[in-house]
């Protein structure tokens, strides 16, 4: 490996870089707003049900097993 390499292959990296983030298609401020809500929505009904399994099983577990 050649150390005078180094920074040309950073640079061209870099560019490489740029160029591609040119071809991203952005969502708008709208889209990432409601995929944001849609996932906090779900990790919210996800934890309140498993929260429910917890407690379901916990309680059946003290009056019939402990």
């Amino acid at each position: 490996m050649n150390v005078k390499n180094i920074p040309s292959k950073i640079i061209t990296f870099l560019k490489e870089v740029r160029l591609e983030m040119k071809k991203v298609n952005w969502p708008t401020r709208q889209q990432t707003l409601r995929y944001t809500l849609i996932v906090i929505g779900v990790c919210v009904a996800v934890a309140i049900y498993l929260g429910a399994l917890d407690f379901i099983f916990t309680t059946i577990l003290n009056k019939f097993v402990l």
